[in-house]
This record gives C-alpha cells, structure tokens and sequence, in this order.
C-alpha cells in the first residue's frame, strides 16, 4: 500500500456506503494505520445518490476535505453510471470497483475504456448470503482483494467483532455477511 490510500463510495441511500466507510475505517485503525471514514450528503432519502469516503495511511492524515483525486473508487450501485462521473478525479493507475454481472472489459467500455476495472457480484452475493440486495459488505471484501489494505483474515476477524456487537443475538446475519465479504473476495474479477 502506497503511504495514502484514497477512496470514494459511489452508491444510493440505503446500501450501506456510510457504513462501510466507517467500518473499514475501524478496521484499518484496529490495525494500526491512520484513517478517516465519512460521507457526504445532505437531506437526501433512501435511493438518492451519496458519496463516502477513506483515507487509510501509514502516517498521520493532514487532509480534511472530501476525497477529490481517489485511488479506488467503490461503485455500489452500476445505475449510477451515466448520471454520475464516478471516474472524476480518479488518479492515474487508480482502479473503479463495480457491482455488476458485467465484465471487467465490458464494464471498461461503458466507462470509457481508460481505466482500470474490477467487477463483482456484490447484489447477487447479498441476496444469496444475508438474504437483501445490500451490496456494502461485499464491496469490502473484492476491495481487499483489489488493493492491499489488510490481510483478509485480520478483517474478517475485526468484521465478526463489529458486526457481532450491532448485530446482537442475530448471529445469521453476521456469519451472513462474514460469508458475503469471503465469496467477494474470492469471486471479483480484474480486468
């Protein structure tokens, strides 16, 4: 990992963005790096577009603006493409990670095809494993994968703890997105 990773959410109201934000935040922070995690949006309801944002470093984080210039940027919700430039600012070399059935190449055509793209199904994968098209958990899970922050095991662990605590007593839904973020982490493509 390069000495500051930065990230931008792309996603709707309602699919968890701000929460993985803050959740890998902790996550990174548990393992001793510097972070920030938060979103950014106004009044806005489920289903409006919102972004969030990391920085994750080695070195403390002078930064206090919204991320303009990502290295990763999370695409949780593929409508989005289109309306919003979620490629804007991205650094050179930096990736776009989508949750689509599509391919990498052929989700690289319809952003323009100058970028680098990995793919996963991050809705399919919910569905299957906590039972909603909640997309967040997955996104963690082909990010890691994608870019070294942490080793998986590490965040998996750090993950149960969290997830155990706002899940309290509804272990089904923790073991359900323990296995969303393993099959993400297994299942996404790099083009």
């Amino acid at each position: 990992m390069s000495k500051l990773l930065e990230i931008r959410w792309h996603a709707r109201g309602g699919q968890g963005a701000k929460t993985a934000s803050t959740l890998l935040a902790e996550s990174a922070l548990s393992a001793g790096k510097f972070v920030q995690g938060f979103p950014e949006y106004g009044p806005e309801r489920m289903g409006a577009p919102i972004r969030a944002f990391n920085r994750i470093g080695d070195e403390p984080i002078t930064i206090h603006s919204n991320v303009e210039h990502p290295d990763v940027v999370m695409v949780l919700d593929p409508t989005l493409i289109g309306s919003v430039d979620v490629t804007e600012g991205l650094k050179d070399g930096g990736i776009v990670l989508v949750n689509t059935t599509l391919s990498p190449e052929e989700m690289k055509k319809r952003l323009g095809g100058h970028v680098r793209v990995a793919t996963v199904d991050a809705s399919g994968i919910s569905q299957a494993t906590i039972g909603r098209d909640i997309p967040n958990t997955p996104m963690m899970g082909a990010l890691l994968k994608v870019v070294d922050i942490l080793p998986i095991e590490d965040f998996i662990e750090r993950m149960r703890k969290d997830l155990t605590k706002k899940f309290h007593g509804r272990q089904a839904i923790v073991e359900g997105n323990i296995n969303a973020i393993r099959r993400a982490y297994e299942e996404v493509k790099v083009g």
